[in-house]
């Protein structure tokens, strides 16, 4: 991509960014469902155009690899959702303070995966065999996903350095008016647990990161496409997030999904690793060619289809537990 390209995609990054932050400074606030909707249907449009640019100037392949990237993105930022309500729920972070510390987890995974993207471009572009690395880690993912299982909150474990935070820094009780830091009574400075919830989430987002490159990496080797799906992945997360409320909670086979997703994009990754090997202890270093090619529109399909079924059959189970559920509320409120 030109170097001009590169720069207006970042200028209107950091213009995003800016607007997300005056209104967060400016006011903050629990928004609306009016308002968050507006926002991610905003996010969502400008991710359809800009796949339509995609589209026009460098044609249907590239296109179709930037809408299966971003999909697949957006599926595994929604699951970091569920780890945001699990930290927001562990430290009580007061409602009208949630916006600011999706804010600054959406910014910490940019910069995360900005990094990981360049270092994933230059290990591609010097060693073709590091898809062998990244096929087995997505699959081991897969499987670590499905033993999870559903999402509760024993799936959030304080770490060693927020143990450490807690321990060794000093923090007040009180989120106070929302700032990593101030000056008690007696003229002390300390930290806002808000510093801790930040250390959380910034963690959090290392670990999705380290998923979430490998796996648009089997998608697409185009940088520019990795970089972009990622940003329109991100940004309207923070909306989403007070948008879907509780629906997070019914979405009980997001992590299956999830899991045939990254599983079947390892395997992708790992077959066109067969074509392109290079290791001398494989078909003596020669690419198999006999290894079947997933095409982007098989690919397309498959994950709309595997994340459209676990969607829909989270929606019914959680109507059926609802149903269920009555029952027993009825017989307890007569009693």
């Amino acid at each position: 991509m030109p170097t001009w390209v590169w720069i207006v995609t970042l200028v209107a990054l950091v213009a995003v960014l800016a607007v997300d932050l005056l209104i967060i400074g400016r006011r903050p606030h629990e928004p609306s469902v009016k308002e968050s909707g507006g926002w991610v249907a905003l996010y969502v449009g400008l991710a359809v155009v800009f796949g339509i640019g995609v589209w026009v100037t460098a044609g249907g392949q590239y296109a179709g690899e930037f809408y299966t990237g971003w999909l697949t993105e957006y599926s595994l930022s929604v699951d970091n959702l569920f780890v945001f309500v699990i930290i927001m729920g562990r430290f009580a972070v007061p409602r009208h303070l949630q916006q600011k510390v999706l804010l600054i987890g959406i910014v910490l995974a940019l910069l995360m995966r900005g990094l990981f993207i360049a270092a994933g471009a230059a290990l591609i572009s010097q060693f073709s065999w590091v898809f062998y690395i990244f096929g087995a880690f997505l699959v081991y993912t897969a499987i670590n996903l499905l033993k999870e299982g559903e999402n509760d909150e024993e799936d959030f474990k304080e770490n060693l350095l927020i143990r450490w935070s807690k321990k060794v820094l000093p923090v007040s009780s009180s989120f106070g008016s929302g700032r990593m830091m101030v000056v008690t009574n007696a003229g002390r400075r300390v930290f806002t647990p808000l510093l801790i919830v930040t250390i959380a989430i910034g963690t959090t987002d290392l670990l999705f990161a380290l998923d979430s490159i490998p796996a648009i990496f089997g998608i697409t080797k185009e940088p520019y496409l990795v970089f972009t799906a990622n940003i329109f992945a991100l940004m309207g997360l923070r909306q989403l997030y007070f948008l879907l409320g509780g629906l997070l909670e019914r979405l009980v086979f997001l992590n299956y999904g999830l899991a045939a997703v990254l599983a079947f994009i390892g395997v992708k990754l790992f077959l066109e690793a067969l074509h392109t090997n290079s290791l001398p202890f494989i078909n003596g270093g020669e690419g198999v060619h006999w290894a079947p090619e997933i095409p982007i529109w098989l690919s397309l399909l498959v994950i709309i289809g595997t994340l459209g079924v676990a969607t829909v059959a989270s929606l019914a189970k959680s109507a059926r537990d609802k149903k269920r559920e009555l029952p027993k509320a009825e017989s307890a409120r007569h009693a």
